[in-house]
């Protein structure tokens, strides 16, 4: 008898944080729609090259990761971690996926901007 498995939005989502926060932003992509939309703080990306820039422009100044929370049902997903950027390791980020299809259709990305300017002199 054979087994199948089903991917889930989860097991989708998680693949996908797995390869951009390990610096594969192609590897990451697979997971994307083309006509991805994201609301990131101070940004609006329409399109999978788009989105790509943005992750290509910060996935190189990643240093670490922090996992806290991650959860979802057949086509949302929530994610909670403290991305590591040199020596900020506690500004937490959240994001809420929606999936179309089997890919990534939707991105609100959510992270205190402040938090990784330079420090005030």
């Amino acid at each position: 008898m054979t087994q199948q498995t089903q991917t889930t939005a989860l097991d989708t989502v998680l693949a996908y944080h797995r390869a951009w926060t390990s610096g594969d932003v192609t590897a990451a992509l697979e997971y994307v729609a083309d006509n991805i939309v994201c609301q990131a703080p101070g940004a609006e990306l329409i399109g999978k090259d788009a989105y790509g820039a943005f992750l290509g422009g910060f996935a190189p100044t990643l240093t670490g990761l922090t996992d806290l929370a991650a959860f979802g049902d057949d086509d949302h997903v929530v994610l909670f971690y403290y991305p590591h950027i040199g020596q900020i390791t506690t500004a937490p980020a959240a994001e809420h996926f929606t999936l179309r299809d089997g890919k990534i259709a939707e991105n609100i990305l959510v992270f205190d901007r402040l938090s990784y300017a330079p420090p005030q002199q």
